[in-house]
């Protein structure tokens, strides 16, 4: 196995765990307006992602640089023809951040329910935005000889893509619903399990159909062995979710992002970006990489510092992995806090 294979697997493995991490991330920022029933349930479904979410956004980081410093052919061209969606996220991921940070440093009601509102908005756009990108990048786009992206904007927002997006919208809000209900006790732990089962269904439907399409189109003996696996995690998360084993259903909605975002990456290799106009145009991994000298040093500084940063995180979910309500919040009531809009 060559360098720029071996690194065309650990950039799918930053992105996979991207999406598990954010993914849930994304879900409760979602569910703020879905699931919570009054201030102190907002503020609970938020905490229980404080300690972590802006840990989980280094993985977009690490899989950007290391796309940058592997494949930087993949990275030219994809950010520049996917440039306005790609901002669009870069935004959003922005202004959720100073949400996060803003929203309780002044105690007036419209100054954070100004702030939910952009929580919510910036969770949704890019859980949706990052499906029509992956959908684009492995369906292929226009790319021209000299490897430059030749198409519009609107030609990334066709029928395929947007299944894509409606797919990790989806199943992100499903995967933060299964997550909500395992942080969180009382009267929101229970509508988040009835929610899940809500989100999972219209999840399974909707990611059936996308990665059968898939699989139709680029798929081979792998990509199906992938799809297979989402599919039973998926219908595994619905029903340990009923039968209240929060911690199995976490576990396989993981599991079906893991499955389902390997199987993109196992249906696109050899390719990283193939092109619709000639495939000889397309973008591989030994096309589209670094020199070996590089990749030798990146693997270096990988296995040093990767472990590191896996324990640190690991570490900062063991810490924080008891489950909160309203009762914990200061200065709130847990019966007058259901009864506000």
């Amino acid at each position: 196995m060559e360098l720029h294979d071996v690194w065309f697997i650990l950039i799918a493995v930053l992105w996979i765990g991207y999406f598990f991490l954010e993914g849930f991330d994304f879900g409760i920022g979602i569910l703020t307006k879905l699931l919570a029933r009054g201030t102190a349930e907002r503020r609970v479904l938020i905490n229980t992602i404080g300690p972590v979410w802006d840990g989980n956004e280094v993985w977009l980081l690490t899989a950007g640089g290391a796309t940058f410093a592997a494949f930087p052919d993949w990275y030219a061209t994809l950010f520049s023809g996917f440039y306005i969606p790609l901002l669009v996220i870069l935004v959003c991921l922005i202004v959720r951040g100073v949400a996060f940070e803003y929203r309780h440093k002044r105690d007036g009601e419209r100054w954070q329910r100004n702030w939910e509102h952009a929580i919510f908005w910036t969770s949704l756009i890019p859980a949706f935005l990052w499906g029509v990108a992956f959908a684009n990048i492995v369906a292929g786009v226009d790319i021209d000889q000299q490897k430059n992206y030749t198409g519009t904007l609107w030609d990334l927002l066709n029928p395929y893509a947007l299944l894509g997006g409606l797919v990790t919208l989806f199943l992100f809000t499903f995967h933060g619903a299964v997550f909500a209900a395992l942080k969180t006790v009382g009267d929101i732990r229970g509508r988040a399990r009835t929610m899940a089962l809500q989100l999972g269904l219209a999840t399974a439907v909707l990611a059936l159909v996308f990665l059968i399409w898939t699989q139709a189109d680029s798929g081979d003996g792998w990509s199906l062995a992938a799809l297979v696996i989402a599919v039973l995690a998926l219908v595994g998360a619905l029903v340990t979710n009923q039968l209240g084993r929060e911690g199995w259903a976490f576990g396989l909605s993981g599991l079906t992002i893991v499955a389902a975002v390997g199987m993109l990456f196992l249906a696109l290799f050899p390719d990283v970006m193939p092109s619709t106009l000639n495939p000889e145009w397309s973008l591989t991994v030994s096309n589209a990489s670094s020199s070996p000298y590089t990749l030798k040093l990146m693997t270096i500084v990988a296995a040093i510092f990767t472990p590191i940063v896996l324990l640190y995180q690991a570490w900062t979910y063991w810490v924080f992995r008891k489950r909160i309500g309203v009762q914990h919040i200061p200065g709130h009531d847990p019966a007058a806090a259901l009864d506000q809009p």
